[in-house]
């Protein structure tokens, strides 16, 4: 919604006003301002848009997740580094459905702007591994999966990494 640097500079103004409000002797004002140039702060860090896209996928929703991120006109200076990776993160998962070229662009634009979890460049890479097992190339797909089974350390990706693999052997 807002430039990133907006967000910022909204959150200074009300900070000045709390102190304001603090020198007034209107010390719960003053609280409450705080708290709300802490939201602005918040969203700086964390985008609201990318946080309701992940709500919608968790529902399996892939429409509204993508109704959300269309809300995201200019990613570059929108989103930090980390939130464009997630931004094409989603993106990459929104086109697998349908386009796997277009997708395999997404998830390394991804993977090149970082993700802060490691099971999120898990999921990254094994969802790399399948597009490349798909056009056939397998020492790639290989190297992939194999990536993807060192960063799964929780073993969340156990099954679908399992599958990979035996799908990899019918290559």
């Amino acid at each position: 919604m807002f430039n990133k640097y907006i967000k910022l500079v909204i959150a200074g103004g009300i900070l000045v006003w709390a102190i304001f409000q603090f020198v007034d002797g209107n010390i719960m004002n003053g609280i409450s301002l705080i708290l709300l140039a802490g939201i602005f702060v918040l969203f700086y860090f964390k985008n609201e848009f990318i946080l309701l896209a992940f709500l919608q996928l968790r529902k399996q929703n892939f429409a509204g997740a993508s109704k959300w991120l269309t809300y995201i006109k200019n990613p570059s200076t929108a989103l930090i580094k980390k939130q464009q990776g997630y931004y094409n993160f989603l993106q990459g998962i929104m086109v697998s459905q349908t386009n796997l070229t277009q997708a395999e662009k997404f998830f390394k634009k991804a993977l090149s702007l970082g993700l802060n979890m490691k099971h999120d460049i898990a999921m990254a890479k094994l969802q790399l591994g399948g597009i490349a097992m798909s056009k056939r190339r397998k020492r790639e797909a290989t190297m992939l999966i194999n990536e993807a089974k060192k960063l799964d350390t929780q073993g969340v990706l156990k099954d679908q990494i399992k599958m990979m693999k035996d799908q990899l052997k019918k290559i």
